[in-house]
Parts: structure tokens; C-alpha cells; sequence
């Protein structure tokens, strides 16, 4: 995770030096700059509807804050005198978000004395307007176990939900488990800020996760100030679900300005791979092991959590140094004399053991990886000891070579087997 922030901030830095590049006709295309200079005056606006991109201005009720004569780059106002800003208020939800339906909001910044409304004339839209939206309501997935309680009889699942809306099967083999209902949540939090950035951009070579965030303008060709909603700190145990028992969901709505080394920090841990090949589940597991990191960097000692994570990278680099002594020695032993093949099957064994464990209690990723490369070590040391071959001739099922194996000379010659075979 280090190298990944630290190869992205080499691309970030990188950027504006990477000089001028070439359009489609062979000309340079100079670097742009941004819109909105320094300490400009604007206003915020943040609307909340049951749409994703807001649009219906003419309804009041859905301005949930406004805020004027703001000052774009301000580091020193408000109440902390560190430029932020904070908006508590409650949400009036409608029956259709109480079932499972979403909500958006909407994010506008203009200038002083414009409107985000790009209908009212010389008041609305161009380039004295820079807005963002997104759906601020998340879905997460109830799994309901299979298994009943063996005293009464009774299942996680209520009966009346197994043909419901909203409820689908898991699949993949996950037979301990049955349906799976989707239900939206809500966090009480939410973060959004400006980026102060003032970078000349080239247009198409912002650098990623985030370059398509940095939006241009087809006529001057400078960008518009990046917006960007910061949820990164609120954890998934602080969602709770929206059903029909709630009439009002508390809102807390935060403005700070970023930096750019923050803003791509933050775009960074919060992006996620666009090949969903790996499975929701897989995800769903990344959010949660996020979730510790962020406990720890929350609630732990500044002292203590370099040392762990000084520990952390001493264990790896030893661990490393490890396999690769290990691959080492096996690979350069000309004799097997003094050498167990019995202790060699029996480590794949244990370390087959082990890898089931830590699967079944959802262990740490990392860990996983760590012991699934020792079981294959393991694996290989096993061509080592015996003689492993193919049989071409004598194929399983007439498809399959079939494997035969056999013991090495060098082993079968020494007292080392005497006392293998006396164990």
C-alpha cells in the first residue's frame, strides 16, 4: 500500500514537468490552468433528492444547506479556523426510500451573486459553476444462514422474505449460507471539499486514479476546480438500515479544503479494481480489513502504530528471506542423506491444515497469501525428495498423463530411510 501511494504521488509530481504535449494535428497543446484562481469568492449549495443528478431547482425543500461567501484556498475561517465548515440537519425520506429506494445529493459551487440553476439567465451554469453528485445512501448485502438451532428448530431466515423483493440466492458454493437480501443503508456523515490545486495540467495526462476527475473546458481549455465527497473515514459498522420505522435520517455535512498530496491519498484507498472478476465477497472483505486500518490509525497510539507497522515490514522482509533460503537449500542438495521425505509429506499436510484454517475464519488477506506461498514451497520440496514423472503412454481416462513418482536414489541408498521407516 506504501509503494502503490508512492508510486501515484511520483506520477502527481511528475505530471506538470512532463512537458508540452501533442494534439491530433502535431501542435503542442500548452498546460492548462485553473478556472478559478486564488481566493475567489463563491457559494455553496447542496440539494438532496431521490435522483442521483439533481435537476428540480424549483423545489425548496430540497436545498439542505446553503452557504455564502466562501473563499476558495481559505485555510484559516470557520469555526476551527482550519477552513471547514459543518451543516447538521435531518433528511425527510419518502416511502419509496424506505423501501430500498436511493438518494442523491448534489454538491454546487458558484461564484458570488451566480445561481446553479443554468436556466436562469446571466445568473446560472458556464464557468462560474463547478458541481459534483452522487448517491449518498449504501447498499450492503444480509446474508441469512442456512443452518437451523437444533433446540427449536428455527432458521436465521424469516420464511415470509425468502420469496421477497430485494432477496437473491448466493452462489459460488457458499452452501452455509441462503438468500441474501440487499437492503440500503445510511451513515449519518459525510465529507465533501474543493481541491486547492492550482497544477497547469496537460488535457489527457492526468495522471491516475483520479484523472477523470479533473474536468476541462472544450473552449478554453483550463479545468474547473475538482470536487470531491470524502467518505473515507465513516466505517461500515456505523451504517444502519433504512425500512419503514424511519421517517427522518440525521445528516452531518462537512466542507474542507484538500490538498492535492490528501485528495490523492484519500482517491488512492477508495478506488477499486474495475475488473470485478474477484466477486463481491472479495470486496465486501477489503471493506472491513479497511475498516481496521482505519480503527487503528483512529484510535491508537501514534508511537505505538509505527512500531507496529515497523514490525509489520521487519516480519515481511524476514519471512521473505525465508522462502527464499528455504528454496535455496533444496534446490542446491545433491543428496538426500540426512533428509526426511516423511517430514516432507507430513509439512504439506500441515501446511494444508493451516491454509484451511485461516479460509474458514476469514483471516487477514495478506496472511493468506503468505501461508498459501509456503504450502506450494511445500508442494515443490516434494519433487525434490521423489522422482516425479509423467506418463505419457498411460494416460487417466485416455486425456490425462498420468503422474507417477518414485523414490530417489540418493535417499533409498542412505540410513536416513532406516530411520524413516522405523518411525
Amino acid at each position: 500500500r506504501i509503494f502503490i501511494i508512492w508510486a501515484i504521488s511520483s506520477w502527481f509530481r511528475r505530471g506538470p514537468g512532463g512537458g508540452e504535449q501533442s494534439s491530433a494535428g502535431g501542435t503542442p497543446r500548452a498546460p492548462s490552468r485553473n478556472l478559478w484562481g486564488g481566493d475567489t469568492l463563491m457559494d455553496l449549495y447542496v440539494y438532496i433528492s431521490e435522483h442521483e443528478h439533481f435537476t428540480d431547482f424549483n423545489v425548496s425543500s430540497a436545498l439542505f444547506w446553503q452557504k455564502r461567501d466562501l473563499v476558495y484556498g481559505d485555510w484559516t475561517s470557520g469555526e476551527n479556523a482550519d477552513g471547514c465548515y459543518e451543516h447538521y440537519g435531518e433528511v425527510d425520506i419518502s416511502q419509496s426510500v424506505q423501501q430500498n429506494g436511493s438518494i442523491g445529493g448534489g454538491v454546487y459551487f458558484t461564484k458570488s451573486g451566480f445561481h446553479p440553476d443554468p436556466r436562469q439567465k446571466n445568473l446560472g451554469g458556464g464557468l462560474a459553476t463547478v458541481h459534483t453528485s452522487r448517491m449518498i445512501n449504501k447498499y450492503k448485502r444480509r446474508r441469512f444462514q442456512k443452518t437451523k438451532n437444533l433446540l427449536t428448530g428455527e432458521t436465521e431466515a424469516d420464511p415470509e422474505m425468502m420469496g421477497g423483493e430485494g432477496v437473491v440466492f448466493s452462489g459460488g458454493g457458499a452452501e452455509d449460507y441462503g438468500p441474501v437480501e440487499v437492503i440500503s443503508h445510511w451513515h449519518p456523515n459525510l465529507g465533501g471539499g474543493m481541491v486547492d490545486d492550482h497544477t497547469p495540467w496537460v488535457k489527457g495526462s492526468v495522471p491516475p486514479p483520479r484523472g477523470g476527475d479533473v474536468k476541462f473546458d472544450a473552449i478554453s481549455g483550463d479545468y474547473y476546480p475538482i470536487l470531491y465527497f470524502n467518505d473515507y473515514w465513516n466505517l461500515q459498522k456505523d451504517y444502519f438500515p433504512i425500512n419503514e420505522t424511519l421517517q427522518r435520517l440525521p445528516f452531518r455535512l462537512s466542507f474542507c479544503p484538500l490538498s492535492l498530496w490528501r485528495w490523492q491519498l484519500y482517491a488512492a484507498q477508495s478506488t477499486k479494481s474495475p475488473w470485478n472478476f474477484l466477486g463481491e465477497d472479495l470486496y465486501e472483505q477489503s471493506d472491513e480489513e479497511q475498516d481496521s486500518v482505519k480503527v487503528a490509525l483512529l484510535e491508537t497510539n501514534p508511537y505505538l502504530l509505527a512500531l507496529t507497522i515497523v514490525v509489520s515490514i521487519v516480519h515481511s522482509i524476514f519471512e521473505f528471506l525465508a522462502f527464499k533460503n528455504d528454496i535455496q537449500f533444496w534446490n542446491s542438495r545433491q543428496s538426500l542423506e540426512g533428509l526426511s521425505v516423511r517430514s516432507v509429506f507430513f509439512g504439506v499436510f500441515q501446511s494444508l491444515v493451516v491454509l484451511l484454517y485461516i479460509l474458514d475464519n476469514e483471516t487477514n488477506f495478506v496472511v493468506q497469501v503468505s501461508v498459501f506461498i509456503g504450502l506450494l514451497i511445500d508442494l515443490w520440496k516434494i519433487t525434490k525428495v521423489m522422482d516425479v514423472r509423467l506418463d505419457r503412454e498411460n494416460k487417466v481416462a485416455g486425456v490425462f498423463p498420468r503422474v507417477t513418482w518414485g523414490g530417489e536414489s540418493t535417499y533409498i541408498e542412505s540410513s536416513t530411510k532406516v530411520y524413516d521407516d522405523v518411525s
